[in-house]
């Protein structure tokens, strides 16, 4: 993949390399050259951070957490809670 270098000095990551580390505006990373080459790479520790999003099949809320997370529909979500003493 091929990307340019702005006349800002800013770089953009393909898309395909941003969905495959889950990385969102505002992520850090740490950057650093190694062996002539630059090498980026995301802080650790980074949580997924679950919201609330509408279903655009059935217009009901769901739990999400992130593009590549899991989606609950309230269905799951009573389900599991019923079994929680």
């Amino acid at each position: 993949m091929q990307t340019k270098l702005s006349t800002k000095g800013q770089v953009v990551l393909p898309g395909p390399i941003r969905r495959k580390l889950c990385l969102e505006a505002g992520d850090a990373l740490d950057g650093d050259v190694v062996s002539g080459r630059i090498v980026l790479t995301p802080k650790k520790g980074k949580r997924r951070r679950a919201r609330i999003v509408k279903d655009p099949v059935t217009g009901w809320p769901v739990l999400a957490a992130g593009p590549s997370g899991p989606k609950l529909t309230h269905k799951q979500v009573a389900e599991i809670l019923a079994d929680f003493p």
